[in-house]
């Protein structure tokens, strides 16, 4: 049997009314949301950390959801799998004019400005008064959605020349940031807070960096450094009560240093 349809009927008979599992029963679009989302973030874990054989399976796990989505809609009549299937095809298809047409470019910046005018005018056809923002989930991770706005705004035209630009914008709201924190307003400095970050996103963008990518990676280097730290504590005999904070930057230090 088909490895795919063996996965298609296992979710019809998960799903049964009376035969199948009380728990995946129970479930609706809503519920199952949340593990789509960590499905996802796993994938890109295993890939960032080069686990090829872990990648198999979180894409396992990953390919599920869509299968559980597809079975609970075509459970009300909206659609089915092989229609989902039909329509990602067709947009590929669409999307690559150059590899399914006869449409030309010279460079990957041009192919890319084309695939940005084919999601326009896909939006476009299915509202006519489309915003150059439709389509952006806010329910994207906020690093995610404030990159996806910036690089929306920047298609009509609303943005730096360059990274200069951004840069500069960055330290203005460093200095409004700091300025809140001095008059001790709370709701000021998480409004300027927030400013900063989405300014960082902005640099980043022009710089041609996923800020969420390069967020994760800072987490991933501050973990390893911070457990080699709290190595060197026990190592000595002491917790982290017993350290002072001079200790502790000492013990920092050490670490970075091993890395250089």
């Amino acid at each position: 049997m088909d490895s795919l349809q063996r996965l298609l009927d296992i979710m019809r008979r998960l799903r049964d009314p009376q035969h199948g599992c009380p728990w995946d029963v129970a479930q609706d679009f809503a519920s199952i949301a949340p593990y789509t989302v960590e499905e996802a973030y796993e994938v890109a874990d295993a890939i960032e950390r080069q686990d090829m054989e872990d990648l198999r399976g979180e894409l396992g796990d990953l390919l599920l959801q869509v299968v559980f989505h597809a079975q609970m809609a075509s459970e009300r009549g909206l659609f089915d799998f092989a229609e989902v299937a039909a329509e990602i095809a067709d947009k590929m298809v669409r999307r690559h004019p150059h590899v399914f047409g006869d449409a030309e470019f010279t460079s990957a910046g041009e192919q890319r400005a084309a695939w940005e005018d084919q999601k326009a005018a896909e939006r476009a056809a299915r509202s006519a008064a489309a915003g150059a923002l439709d389509g952006v989930s806010p329910n994207l991770p906020a690093l995610t959605w404030a990159t996806k706005t910036g690089k929306r705004a920047a298609r009509v035209g609303f943005d730096w020349p360059d990274a200069g630009g951004a840069q500069a914008k960055v330290a203005e709201e460093l200095d409004e940031l700091s300025s809140a924190c001095a008059a001790g307003a709370r709701a000021e400095q998480e409004e300027e807070l927030g400013d900063l970050l989405l300014a960082i996103t902005s640099l980043a963008r022009h710089l041609r960096i996923d800020p969420e990518q390069a967020l994760r990676r800072a987490n991933r280097k501050f973990e390893r450094r911070f457990r080699a730290v709290e190595a060197r504590v026990r190592a000595l005999d002491k917790d982290w009560n017993d350290c002072t904070l001079a200790e502790l930057e000492a013990l920092w230090d050490a670490v970075k240093r091993t890395e250089s």
